[in-house]
């Protein structure tokens, strides 16, 4: 079976999609799920492009040991030594540059000559190499770049270092006959091509991200790039999980294994989906919520007979539980602490401690806890510490011939206590007019979703918001027992997160 190596840029690519901003401990704690998922590359960032990412970046290196992280890098010096200060201390330092190759990018963006993109992107990897055990070159819009000018640069950055060659549709333009012809065409055309290890980054624009992927395979890719959940700019990238499984299920035919974890598939969908706050499709591949359900009396008796009718996936596979466990009331510190553990949080006594005391006062609200309220248990207070503002009271008054009013108090980290009332046509609209009033910023509401985890009368309310403020746009999420609670939280994380995008605006302007 040929290895192929998963590359993951869910951090770097898929925080690119609008709306989505991540801090540092949602950055960790994804990262070490990838981790944990086996991910062989971990893209952590764009060093470059921000003290923030650059933070980050630094960060996972130093912390995620069993997968190689890498940052991305323009063909400049600087960002290769940026890079270089936030990687040296991984594991495995690695190098992701880039420069583009296609005529248009050539024209109308970089403004050069074929001759000064092949002298630059040589240069750079040189430079680079002296720095990086390990340097992968892309090539930019590779799949509308012209062939014999794409091999001749491809044959040049492996002479000048490079390990990886990175081939991406970056638009999202080609499709699987054509993409696997560049591939061949490359391995016919370039001498040197032997020495290196042939990567696919694909968009999904046209719907063909995973099928462009795995036509790469077919043509000799060793590695896949892509996200989980397929997030990412514009339509997004390749699916990684949906790769993993073809390769699985499909291993017959592609001849072609993936290292990954796949119980841990599921867990690493829901924590990317919480923290970006993009709702999975009910009929996405494999993580969907109806991946596995059957409505066709016709499906559903022969499921029964026998699953593999119609199912050619089986949930556990992928760590879908059919009868999760529930925990109660009654349930010890040490039953919580175990089965946070088997759902893969490692946390210091400290911390199980103070969530412990979270999840008893949950249990005594709700009957049963499930693996899905634990989850959004933990993960919420895994990534929210440092705060502006926190919620101290909230009233509401409500009637359907009266005007809805809601009463709010928050606290502010230097212990200032803001209180304040406004009136609405509803009591979500009542309680953010209320909030508007107690903020020093002009906030716009952009995205409001509201969904259930779990079902049932007690279930705990899960609210996603999207607001914008001097151009900058953030992702807010709450959750608790009351909807009109949950709401008021998720406005407030989205306000905190604001604060600390314009605080460091401000730190990196002196």
């Amino acid at each position: 079976m040929q290895k192929i190596n998963l590359f993951d840029t869910t951090l770097r690519d898929g925080e690119q999609s609008p709306g989505v901003n991540l801090n540092l401990q949602e950055k960790l704690e994804i990262a070490k799920q990838l981790e944990r998922l086996g991910i062989d590359v971990i893209e952590a960032g764009f060093p470059a492009s921000s003290k923030g990412d650059f933070q980050s970046v630094k960060e996972i290196a130093s912390t995620v040991k069993d997968s190689s992280v890498t940052g991305l890098a323009r063909s400049v010096a600087q960002d290769i030594d940026i890079a270089w200060e936030a990687l040296k201390d991984s594991a495995e330092p690695r190098l992701h540059v880039f420069i583009a190759t296609s005529p248009i990018h050539l024209e109308h963006k970089l403004k050069k000559t074929p001759e000064q993109v092949l002298e630059t992107a040589v240069e750079m990897v040189k430079y680079a190499a002296k720095k990086f055990p390990i340097v992968q070159w892309s090539a930019e819009d590779a799949c509308r770049s012209e062939l014999p000018f794409l091999a001749q640069i491809v044959e040049a950055v492996i002479d000048a270092g490079a390990k990886v060659v990175n081939i991406p549709d970056t638009v999202g333009y080609t499709t699987p006959a054509h993409y696997g012809s560049v591939f061949q065409y490359l391995k016919e055309n370039v001498s040197n091509i032997d020495k290196v290890s042939l990567s696919a980054h694909c968009h999904d624009d046209l719907g063909l991200a995973v099928a462009n992927s795995l036509a790469a395979i077919e043509a000799g890719a060793t590695q896949i790039e892509g996200t989980i959940n397929g997030i990412g700019e514009r339509a997004g990238n390749a699916a990684l999980e949906e790769v993993a499984l073809a390769l699985n299920i499909r291993k017959d035919f592609y001849q072609a294994e993936s290292g990954l974890v796949l119980p841990e598939i599921k867990r690493t969908s829901d924590l990317i989906s919480k923290l970006t706050g993009m709702t999975i499709a009910p009929n996405k591949a494999i993580v969907g919520k109806n991946a596995f359900a059957h409505e066709s009396g016709i499906h559903q008796d022969g499921v029964l007979k026998n699953p593999l009718t119609y199912e050619i996936i089986s949930p556990e596979l992928v760590g879908v539980k059919q009868n999760p466990i529930v925990l109660g009331k009654h349930s010890g510190r040490h039953a919580f602490r175990t089965r946070l553990v088997e759902l893969g949080f490692v946390l210091e006594d400290e911390q199980a401690n103070v969530l412990f005391e979270k999840f008893k006062d949950l249990a005594d609200k709700k009957k049963d806890i499930t693996d899905d309220d634990l989850f959004a248990l933990v993960v919420h207070k895994q990534v929210n510490h440092d705060v502006e503002y926190k919620l101290e009271g909230l009233q509401v008054q409500y009637g359907i011939n009266n005007i809805p009013t809601a009463t709010i108090t928050l606290q502010r980290k230097n212990g200032d206590v803001v209180q304040e009332a406004a009136t609405g046509s509803g009591s979500v609209e009542a309680i953010y007019n209320t909030l508007a009033r107690c903020l020093e910023q002009d906030v716009k509401l952009l995205d409001y979703r509201l969904q259930s985890i779990n079902g049932g009368p007690d279930a705990l309310a899960e609210v996603f918001v999207k607001v914008e403020s001097d151009g900058v746009e953030v992702s807010g999420r709450g959750v608790a027992f009351d909807v009109l609670e949950s709401s008021a939280k998720a406005y407030i994380n989205a306000i905190n997160r604001l604060f600390a995008v314009k605080q460091h605006r401000v730190e990196q302007e002196v």
